[in-house]
C-alpha cells in the first residue's frame, strides 16, 4: 500500500482534501493510505511515507521538508495552490502518484 502524507499549518485545513483524495482513490480502485498532519510533526511521520505534499500556506517549509525527505528518499513538493483551493482531490492524488512513479524511475533506471 502506498502512503501519501500531507502537511499544513495545523493538519486541519488539509483534512477535507484528504477525504476528497481518498474518494478519488476509491473510485480508481487504488489501495492508498492518505493522512494529514501539522508541519511541526513532519519528522515523526516520515518512516513509511511514499510521498509528502505540503499545503500552499506552508510553502516556506519546503526547504526543511526536502532536507528531511531526501534523507529517506521520499519525493516532496508543495500542492498546486489552484488544486488546493478547488479541493481537487483527484488532481492532487494524480500528482502524488506521478511523483512516486518518477521517484521509482530514478531509483531503478
Amino acid at each position: 500500500m502506498k502512503r501519501i502524507l500531507l502537511f499544513c499549518s495545523a493538519g486541519m485545513s488539509t483534512s477535507l482534501l484528504v477525504t476528497k483524495m481518498q474518494n478519488a482513490a476509491k473510485a480508481m480502485e487504488m489501495d492508498v493510505s492518505i493522512d494529514a498532519f501539522p508541519e511541526a510533526e513532519m519528522a515523526s511521520h516520515l518512516d513509511d511515507a511514499d510521498v509528502v505534499l505540503l499545503g500552499p500556506q506552508i510553502r516556506f517549509a519546503l526547504g526543511r521538508a526536502k532536507k528531511l525527505c531526501s534523507e529517506k528518499n521520499i519525493p516532496v513538493d508543495v500542492i498546486n495552490s489552484m488544486d488546493y483551493g478547488m479541493m481537487d482531490g483527484e488532481k492532487v492524488l494524480k500528482t502524488a502518484l506521478k511523483m512516486m512513479e518518477n521517484q521509482n524511475r530514478e531509483d531503478h533506471p
